[in-house]
């Protein structure tokens, strides 16, 4: 490749590398822009989803913190994110909607929760064991908090389990004969 190649090659990954982040950063919507929205926002739905969008941002900030190695102002932002996922949750249950007739907002804050359970999840193992406590509290709280969603969204199933937890069995329990 001649010199003038390499040159407009550069030159083109320059460019892209400065408008995509640009492009990437229009799409969402800043701390302040949410908290102003959500002091506005009479419609629940809109307003738990708007809560939701706000938990992402903790959660970020969560995870930012810890990686850097400030476990103390982690946990805190740890807190705030789970107020502002628990506030969520209030607003839908309170909004008077049925889940399963209903399930704008319910479906995206069960979609957040198993997104979240995952994030914090995968910070565990990059923080030190002894500071893990709050983070596994964490996802415990979140899964509980999942598996109510999804019992509002399929009412009159068998109730939703834990994924995460083996299946239990009865030892007592004889297998099936095959005939």
């Amino acid at each position: 490749m001649g010199r003038g190649h390499w040159t407009v090659l550069y030159v083109s990954l320059s460019v892209v590398a400065v408008l995509c982040p640009g492009s990437w950063a229009q799409g969402f919507d800043t701390e302040q822009q949410l908290l102003a929205r959500l002091q506005s926002e009479q419609n629940p739905v809109k307003k738990a989803k708007d809560e939701i969008k706000l938990s992402k941002l903790k959660l970020i900030q969560v995870h930012d913190a810890y990686v850097q190695g400030h476990v103390e102002e982690g946990t805190k932002l740890l807190g705030t994110f789970l107020d502002e996922i628990k506030t969520s949750w209030k607003l839908l249950q309170d909004s008077g909607r049925k889940a399963s007739r209903q399930p704008e907002g319910f479906r995206e804050l069960e979609i957040a929760l198993r997104e979240d359970v995952r994030a914090l999840h995968d910070l565990g193992p990059t923080v030190s064991y002894f500071d893990r406590g709050p983070l596994l509290n964490a996802e415990k709280e979140l899964d509980q908090m999942r598996i109510e969603v999804l019992n509002e969204l399929f009412p009159g199933g068998k109730g939703h389990k834990n994924p995460a937890a083996p299946p239990t069995t009865n030892s007592a329990e004889k297998p099936p004969r095959a005939q």
